[in-house]
C-alpha cells in the first residue's frame, strides 16, 4: 500500500512538472553575421556558450530575418511581415509598429507571465509605441536604433532617464538576470527579451576582449569573399564584440542553472540582419541592408532541455516571423484567431513530429528591393535565380535551367507586391505626448525637424543632437498628438558653455507657451578615445537636464515648437531632448 502511495505522489509530481509553464529567454543581437560564431565554422573567434546552445538544443541551418534592424524586431514581436505592421524605416518614426498590432509580449503577459525587455528596442519611443505599451511589464535600455556611447551611458528604466552601469551589453545582461531572479522569487513564469545593440557601431568593446584581437592574425580561409574590401580594425572590433556577447549569454545561462530552472526554460538566440561589415560570412552574397542571402541569413538556436532533444539540426527554411507562433505553441498558449500571422509554428520540426512540413517561400523586402527564398532556390532582387544548394554564393544565374522554379518564386513576389505592400500606405502618425496610461514622455532631437540654420550633429538621427542655433528666427518642431489634457512639467537636456549662458527658450503648443532662461553652464566634452575603429556616426556627449517649468497642454494634434527668443552668446545651446511629466490633470 505504501508503494502505491509513493508511486502516486511521483506521478503527481511528474504531472506538475509537465504542465508547468516554461520560461522563455530570447537573445537578439545587432549587426552580427551568420559567420560570426565558431559553431558555423569561423576559427577567428570562440563562442563556446552559443555553441553549447546548438549542442544542447536545436540549430536551424537556413533561418532568415530582414535586411535591417527595426523590421526584424517587428517581425519577431508580431509574427507578421514588417510591412504589414507599418515599419518602413529605422528612424524618424518609421520604425514604429502600428498600434493595432498584437505582440508576443502581449500574449505572454495575458497568459500570466512576467515580461521584461532589456537593450535596444527600436520599434517606437513614445507610449504606446514604447515597450511598456507593447506588453512588457519592465523595460531597461534605449528605444532608438543606434546609441552613440556604450559606457555608463544614458539609459531609460520604465520611462525614467538613468545612468547605465559600465559596458552596455554587460549592463543589459545584469538587469535581465535581476528580473529573472525576481520572477523566480515571485514564483511567476517569465518572458525575457534581450535585444543587444552590438556589434553595431560605434565599435566599442572593453579591453578584456579587444586585447585578444587587436594584433590577431586572421586565418587565410576565414576572409570575406572579396578580401580587399575588409576593414581590419572594424573586423577585429566586431569579433571582439561577438565574444563579449557570448560571455554575457554564458552569464545568463549559468544563472538559469543556479536557479535550477534550466530544464524548463526555452532559450533562443538569433541576429537581426547580416554583418555590418565585410568579413567572413560563409561566402554568401550581400551584407546588412541586402535582401540577398548574406544580408538575411541568421543562426537560430533554441534550447529547451525538457522537450527538445540535444544536437538537432533543422534544414527546413524558417524566419523571424515564425518565432511568435512557435513560442506560443511550445508554451501551450492559445493563439488568438484574428492575428493573421505570416509565420508558422516550428514546433513539429523542433520536437521531431511526423507531421508533414509543406514547402514554403519567404519574402525579404527593404527599400524597394525584393527577394524570395524557397527551400532550394533564391530569386534575387535583380531577378536572377540561384541554386542555393549547389551555389550558396549566388555566383551563377540558373534561370534558363530551372524556368518553373523561377516562375513559382516570381508568383510569390507578385503576390507580395499586390497584396502586402499596399498595406504600408502613407505615414501620417504624429508623435505621442501625454498618453493617458503614463505620466511621462521623452521627445528627442531624433524626431524633430530643424528650421533655419540649426544643424543636426550627424546625418544618422537616432542618437543625434542639434547645434549651430545662432538665430532667433530658427526653431525646432515636432508633429505631435497630446493624449490627455493636463499640466506638464518640462525638462530639457542640453549643453551650453559659460560664454553662451543666458538664452531664453520658448516652448509652445497651440496658444500655450513656456519661457525659460538657460542660466547654468553645462559644457561636457565629446566622448572620444573609446572607439576601436573611427566611427562614421557623430560623436556624442553627456548632456544634463534643466527644469523649464510647467505648461498646460490640451489633448489633440498640433505642432510642438522650441525656439530661442534671445541669444546673447554665439549660440543658444546644443539640444538633446525634452522630457514631459504630467503633474496635474484638468478637471472636467
Amino acid at each position: 500500500m505504501r508503494k502505491n502511495v509513493s508511486f502516486t505522489v511521483v506521478l503527481l509530481l511528474v504531472g506538475i512538472v509537465l504542465v508547468s509553464k516554461p520560461n522563455v529567454v530570447v537573445f537578439l543581437t545587432d549587426d552580427q553575421g551568420w559567420g560570426d560564431l565558431s559553431l558555423n565554422g569561423n576559427s577567428n573567434l570562440e563562442t563556446p556558450n552559443l555553441d553549447s546552445l546548438a549542442r544542447e538544443g536545436a540549430s536551424f541551418d537556413r533561418f532568415f530575418v530582414s535586411p535591417v534592424c527595426s523590421p526584424t524586431r517587428a517581425e519577431f514581436l508580431t509574427g507578421r511581415h514588417h510591412v504589414r505592421s507599418g515599419v518602413y524605416s529605422t528612424s524618424a518614426g518609421g520604425e514604429r509598429m502600428d498600434l493595432d498590432e498584437t505582440t508576443i509580449a502581449d500574449l505572454f503577459k495575458r497568459a500570466g507571465y512576467a515580461t521584461g525587455a532589456f537593450g535596444k528596442w527600436h520599434n517606437g519611443m513614445q507610449y504606446p509605441y514604447h515597450p511598456l505599451g507593447r506588453g512588457f511589464d519592465y523595460f531597461y535600455g534605449f528605444c532608438s536604433g543606434h546609441w552613440g556611447h556604450y559606457y555608463d551611458a544614458l539609459m531609460e528604466r520604465n520611462g525614467e532617464l538613468v545612468k547605465g552601469q559600465g559596458f552596455c551589453v554587460d549592463d543589459f545582461t545584469t538587469e535581465a538576470m535581476n528580473f529573472i531572479d525576481q520572477s523566480v522569487e515571485n514564483e511567476k513564469p517569465f518572458f525575457v527579451y534581450i535585444p543587444y545593440n552590438t556589434p553595431h557601431s560605434p565599435m566599442q568593446v572593453p579591453d578584456r576582449w579587444w586585447n585578444k584581437f587587436k594584433d590577431k592574425k586572421l586565418e587565410d580561409m576565414m576572409r570575406h569573399r572579396s578580401p580587399q574590401k575588409e576593414d581590419r580594425l572594424h573586423l577585429l572590433a566586431a569579433l571582439a564584440m561577438c565574444e563579449n556577447i557570448d560571455w554575457n549569454v554564458g552569464r545568463l545561462l549559468k544563472e538559469l542553472k543556479r536557479l535550477k530552472i534550466k530544464d524548463n526554460t526555452i532559450v533562443a538566440f538569433f541576429h537581426d540582419n547580416g554583418p555590418n561589415g565585410n568579413r567572413w560570412n560563409g561566402d554568401m552574397e550581400g551584407r546588412k541592408g541586402s535582401t540577398e542571402e548574406g544580408g538575411t541569413r541568421s543562426p537560430l538556436l533554441i534550447r529547451w532541455p525538457r522537450l527538445i532533444k540535444p544536437g538537432i539540426q533543422i534544414t527546413e527554411i524558417a524566419s523571424a516571423r515564425d518565432l511568435l507562433p512557435t513560442f506560443l505553441d511550445l508554451a501551450g498558449i492559445e493563439e488568438p484567431a484574428p492575428l493573421r500571422l505570416d509565420g508558422k509554428s516550428l514546433k513539429p520540426l523542433l520536437l521531431g513530429s511526423e507531421e508533414e512540413w509543406k514547402p514554403r517561400k519567404l519574402v525579404s523586402y527593404w527599400k524597394n528591393k525584393l527577394g524570395v527564398r524557397g527551400q532550394r532556390f533564391r530569386l534575387g532582387y535583380k531577378g536572377g535565380l540561384y541554386d542555393m544548394k549547389n551555389d550558396p554564393g549566388q555566383r551563377k544565374d540558373v534561370s534558363d535551367k530551372f524556368p518553373d522554379a523561377k516562375k513559382g518564386l516570381e508568383r510569390k513576389a507578385d503576390w507580395f507586391r499586390e497584396k502586402v505592400l499596399p498595406e504600408l500606405g502613407e505615414d501620417d502618425r504624429p508623435f505621442q505626448i501625454g498618453h493617458p496610461h503614463v505620466s511621462w514622455t521623452q521627445v528627442p532631437a531624433r524626431d524633430a525637424v530643424a528650421h533655419g540654420e540649426i544643424i543636426r550633429s550627424n546625418k544618422f538621427p537616432n542618437c543625434s543632437y542639434f547645434l549651430n542655433w545662432k538665430r532667433e528666427e530658427d526653431y525646432l518642431s515636432w508633429k505631435v498628438e497630446v493624449g490627455k489634457t493636463g499640466i506638464y512639467e518640462v525638462e530639457m537636456w542640453y549643453a551650453c558653455p559659460e560664454k553662451d549662458i543666458g538664452a531664453e527658450m520658448e516652448l509652445s503648443f497651440g496658444s500655450e507657451k513656456l519661457v525659460s532662461r538657460v542660466d547654468r553652464t553645462v559644457d561636457p566634452p565629446l566622448l572620444t578615445g573609446f572607439d576601436r575603429k573611427p566611427r562614421v556616426e557623430g560623436l556624442v556627449k553627456f548632456f544634463e537636464p534643466m527644469k523649464m517649468g510647467r505648461i498646460h497642454l490640451s489633448s489633440g494634434k498640433g505642432e510642438l515648437r522650441l525656439k530661442a527668443k534671445k541669444i546673447p552668446g554665439d549660440q543658444a545651446l546644443e539640444f538633446r531632448l525634452l522630457m514631459f511629466h504630467r503633474v496635474e490633470q484638468k478637471k472636467s
